[in-house]
């Protein structure tokens, strides 16, 4: 005597009860780790927007005193801004200038203030360049100027 219908039914039954539970959990993981990946990006996008800074220079008039040219950065980011050597990459022209040539004279800003940044003038010479100032959380500004 073998299956009738119904006992095969209840094998199809059982075996998509069992495809079903596993689709959902496989959905379920995923959908949790959709979840958390946007969770962490939005964290990261906020710790961007909290970090902004521009350069305010007047372009055709870069302050040269006692051997320094003076660079103005300004946090328009919202919370206080790092300014040192560590946290700062300074790049003119496309090339990297090492921690010794540039400093700034606080180590902190809070948003809305400004610091100076000072950049031995025998990394920059006379004509057109442009400045790449890299800041924490990757946030750059890049600021296009002449020495005369």
């Amino acid at each position: 005597m073998g299956f009738s219908l119904s006992g095969t039914h209840v094998i199809y039954f059982i075996a998509a009860v069992i495809v079903a539970g596993v689709v959902s959990g496989v959905l379920v993981a995923v959908t949790n780790d959709v979840s958390s990946s946007f969770s962490g990006r939005g964290e990261r996008v906020q710790e961007e927007l909290d970090t902004e800074f521009k350069i305010i220079n007047d372009p055709n008039n870069v302050p040269n005193v006692s051997g320094f040219y003076r660079f103005y950065i300004k946090n328009i980011g919202g919370k206080e801004l790092a300014t040192t050597n560590s946290t700062f990459i300074l790049l003119v022209d496309g090339d990297a200038i090492s921690t010794p040539d540039f400093t700034f004279n606080n180590n902190k800003i809070q948003p809305g203030e400004y610091t100076t940044m000072f950049v031995d003038n025998s990394v920059i010479s006379t004509g057109d360049h442009k400045i790449w100032i890299v800041g924490p959380c990757d946030v750059k500004d890049e600021f296009t100027f002449e020495i005369t």
